[in-house]
Parts: structure tokens; C-alpha cells; sequence
């Protein structure tokens, strides 16, 4: 006799709490940055390690963990990864120099599998009708607890010991990974396969130098040695483990899977969309954190900026956060209706037209606050439907994997775009104050328009296979019974 299932949305609440952990931690230390600087006696370029770090181990251990979930069971390897996750947090906590700290940020850098494996998750255990809105929700949680990781680290750092970030963090994450192993049911979908080392290491050195590369650039210099010898290194990598992949018998990435339509062109829509997101949602707490009128009698004044706080820049981003609680599981609802490639056209264009409004009216402060909704909804209806669109283009024992690659896809985007403005912010400059010129932001702003706009192109022409167009059916047939 099969064993009763649990609740749906005890299941529900126990992946958002994980997915809200990790989102927290990823953007809670940014606001403490000066502030580990000083008190760990180290430099700038050291300090943004804190920051490097967790985002490279994350891109290399997501698609990893998310095949070990379809091979050995996903809440298992959920389970695992918060635990990784918890050591790297309580590490953090106790680190005593810059270099242990950032040790134990690459530890908790394993977290990041929360969301493909949780994904997954819903993909197995919930009906077809529940599976939009579960993954919109969980999509949600990456904004919301971005938005308020910023927020909380702000409060944080001006009230007491960076140390709390990690403390409070590691509370979350323990909590949530009770709630993993109590409510969280086992996945009966498993594939018997062996693990390609091969493959895994060649993906995984390929995204290092990649990644390494776009994040180094600025302060090595993007004509330098070192950084050119990453990027070539990182196209070695990639070919050789294409290579890999098409001639193992139990590859780690099924490449014919990569190449059908609805998941290649969702995948360019992750990168894209990585890209201008991302670039925007950094961007805005550095603008408003600007001293407006700050300069010498020899140049001219700083023009834009409110001179906010760390606390008030991360308030900025909240009207946001707020909206995307609502806009992932609405994305599931419309996408269960007419197709899930709309919700992520709608939102790419929402992204759009809120990163035009930055580009183009930005002198009061209300102009920031009054498109931030919108951006927040969009940001939520297109990581919700990318997110969808992967699980139901994939077969049930590829989940893991595929949804893994698609958020390593968003990742390496969102680094592009964070290092395009920061090129634009050096590149344009207030006289010989050093200070960026409000024309890098609305450069910065424009680029992320006009992606956002492509990738919103690209969205309409994810046209899903018979057997998405069959299951589509089944779902709206539930829906409307």
C-alpha cells in the first residue's frame, strides 16, 4: 500500500523557506562589504571575493547537484545541499580573516541548488494543474529575497556585527532544512545512471575561468593576460565538454535535450534576460546612494543620486520584492491557460519599459519608486514561466539537470550585466573626481531596455513540442473541470 503524500502546500512552504534562505544569503553581505573591509583589514579587490566566491561555486555545484537529485533522489540531495549550506553560513559567522571568510563562502556557495531541485520537486510530486503556480511561487522567492536581503543587511550592518548576516542566515537555513526533511517527500522519479566525472569537471572549469574572467576584468584588466588567458581557457573547456557529452553513453547534460527548441531558445531567453535584470537590480542601489551636489571648485558637482543610506538604498528595491510574491504564481495561473511562453513575453516587456523609465526620468526619487512594481512583476512573470517552460520541454529524470543549466544560464547573464555597467561607470566619469557621470547609468539602463526587448522577441518563439502542447491541454482541461 503506497503511503499517504504529503499536504501540497506544507511541501509548498517548506521549498519557498529553503529557495528564501538561499536568496538572503546571496545579497545580504552586499550592503556589509566597506564594512568587512575595514574590519578584516583587506582590500577592495579582496573584499568582492565575499561576493566572487559564492557565485562561482554556485554556478559550477547547481547543475551538479541537480543531476545527483534525478540519479539519487531530489529531496536527498536538497537535504545535502542545505546542510553544505548551513556549515558554509556558521563558518562565515566564526571567520577570523578575509581569507577564511571567503573559504566558507564557497562552501555555502552549494546552496544554490535549492531552486533547480526544488523545481523538480514540484515537477514530480504535484498535479499538473499546481505545477505553474509551485514554480512560480518558488521563482518569486529569488527576487523577494534578494530585494529584502539588501534590506536586512543594510539594518544589519548599521545596528550591529557583520557577523549577525551569517547568524541570522544560518538560522534560516536550519529551519528550513527541518522543514525539508519532515515535509518534504521523497521523489519516486529517478534515472539509474552513472555520475560523468569527466563531464562534470569539464563543465565545471569551463564556468571557473568563464565566470572568473567577467568578474576579474575590470580590476585586471580586460586586455590582460590573465584575462584573456580565462577566456580562451573557458572555450576550451566548453568545446571539449560538448565534446564529452555526445560520445559518453550516460552523459552529465543530454546535448539533444539542449538542442530542441522550446529549451535552447528559453535558455538564450535566461541568458539575456540574466543579463538585464540583474544589471539593473545592482545598478539602482548604487544611484541612489549618489551624493547629489558633492564636488570641488575646480569640477563639476555630482547631479543625480539622493545620498541614501545602505538601509534606504535597499528600500528602493522593496515596492519590487513585494509584487513578486504575487506575480510568480500568477504567472503559473495565465500560463496554465494560454501557454507559458506569454507570462515570460509580458514580463521581458515589463522589464523593458521599467528600465527605459531609469534610462530616461530619474531626478526625483519618485521617478525610481513608481516603475519598481513593474519591475518587480515582470521580473517575477519571466523567471516563473522560463522556470515552467524548462520542466515541461524535459522528461521527469532530466528535471534536475535542466533546470540546474537554465539557472546557471541566468547566472552567467546577470554577471555580464553586472560588468557591463560597471565598465560604463568607469568609462564615464565626472570630470577628475573619479565619481561615475549619471550617462554610464543611462547607457547601463538602455542596454537592459533593449535585451530585455529582445528577449522578449525571443520568448514568443518558444513554441512547445506535441508532448508540452498534450500536457498544456491536460492542465487547462483540470483547470476549467
Amino acid at each position: 500500500m503506497t503511503p499517504p503524500r504529503q499536504h501540497y502546500n506544507v511541501t509548498l512552504a517548506a521549498l519557498t523557506l529553503a529557495g528564501c534562505a538561499f536568496a538572503l544569503q546571496q545579497t545580504m553581505v552586499v550592503p556589509a562589504l566597506p564594512t568587512l573591509q575595514r574590519d578584516l583589514h583587506t582590500t577592495t579587490n579582496w573584499v568582492t571575493w565575499v561576493l566572487t566566491i559564492f557565485l562561482l561555486v554556485a554556478s559550477v555545484a547547481t547543475p551538479i547537484l541537480g543531476k545527483l537529485g534525478d540519479q539519487y533522489g531530489k529531496e536527498r540531495m536538497l537535504a545535502l545541499s542545505l546542510v553544505i549550506f548551513l556549515a558554509g553560513c556558521v563558518g562565515s559567522a566564526a571567520a577570523w580573516n578575509i581569507w577564511s571568510l571567503i573559504a566558507f563562502r564557497a562552501i555555502a556557495g552549494a546552496g544554490a541548488a535549492v531552486f533547480p531541485l526544488s523545481f523538480a520537486i514540484i515537477r514530480d510530486e504535484f498535479p499538473p494543474e499546481k505545477v505553474g503556480v509551485g514554480i512560480g511561487l518558488v521563482s518569486a522567492v529569488f527576487g523577494v529575497g534578494g530585494g529584502f536581503g539588501i534590506v536586512f543587511g543594510g539594518v544589519i550592518t548599521d545596528h550591529a556585527s557583520w557577523r549577525w548576516l551569517f547568524i541570522v542566515g544560518s538560522i534560516a537555513i536550519a529551519g528550513a532544512l527541518v522543514m525539508v526533511i519532515r515535509f518534504v517527500p521523497e521523489s519516486p522519479i529517478k534515472t539509474r545512471s552513472r555520475v560523468d566525472y569527466i563531464g562534470a569537471a569539464l563543465l565545471s572549469a569551463g564556468l571557473v575561468s568563464l565566470l572568473l574572467g567577467l568578474s576579474e576584468g575590470e580590476s585586471w584588466g580586460w586586455g590582460s593576460g590573465r584575462v584573456t588567458g580565462l577566456f580562451v581557457a573557458s572555450i576550451v573547456f566548453f568545446a571539449s565538454w560538448v565534446r564529452v557529452e555526445l560520445h559518453v553513453p550516460e552523459p552529465l547534460v543530454d546535448m539533444r535535450m539542449f538542442a530542441q527548441r522550446p529549451v535552447l531558445l528559453t535558455n538564450l531567453t535566461a541568458l539575456i534576460s540574466g543579463f538585464a535584470m540583474f544589471g539593473t537590480f545592482v545598478l539602482i542601489p548604487n544611484f541612489v546612494e549618489m551624493p547629489h551636489g558633492l564636488g570641488t571648485a575646480a569640477s563639476r558637482g555630482i547631479d543625480y543620486g539622493f545620498d541614501a543610506s545602505a538601509t534606504k538604498a535597499g528600500l528602493y528595491l522593496l515596492p519590487s520584492s513585494v509584487v513578486l510574491l504575487v506575480a510568480g504564481p500568477l504567472a503559473g495561473k495565465i500560463g496554465r491557460r494560454v501557454g507559458m511562453k506569454w507570462p515570460l513575453a509580458v514580463g521581458l516587456v515589463l522589464v523593458a519599459i521599467s528600465a527605459g523609465s531609469f534610462a530616461l526620468f530619474h531626478d526625483h526619487p519618485w521617478q525610481i519608486l513608481v516603475p519598481m512594481p513593474l519591475f518587480g512583476t515582470g521580473f517575477g512573470f519571466a523567471y516563473a514561466a522560463m522556470a515552467t517552460l524548462i520542466t515541461e520541454a524535459v522528461r521527469p529524470t532530466e528535471t534536475g539537470i535542466a533546470t540546474g543549466m537554465n539557472t546557471v544560464m541566468r547566472t552567467v547573464g546577470g554577471v555580464i550585466g553586472g560588468q557591463i555597467g560597471a565598465v560604463l561607470l568607469s568609462a564615464y566619469t565626472i570630470g577628475r573626481t573619479g565619481y561615475p557621470a549619471v550617462t554610464g547609468y543611462e547607457i547601463a539602463f538602455g542596454l537592459a531596455a533593449g535585451a530585455s526587448l529582445v528577449a522578449a522577441v525571443l520568448a514568443t518563439f518558444v513554441t512547445p513540442n506535441q508532448r508540452m502542447r498534450r500536457r498544456q491541454v491536460a492542465v487547462a482541461a483540470a483547470g476549467r473541470n
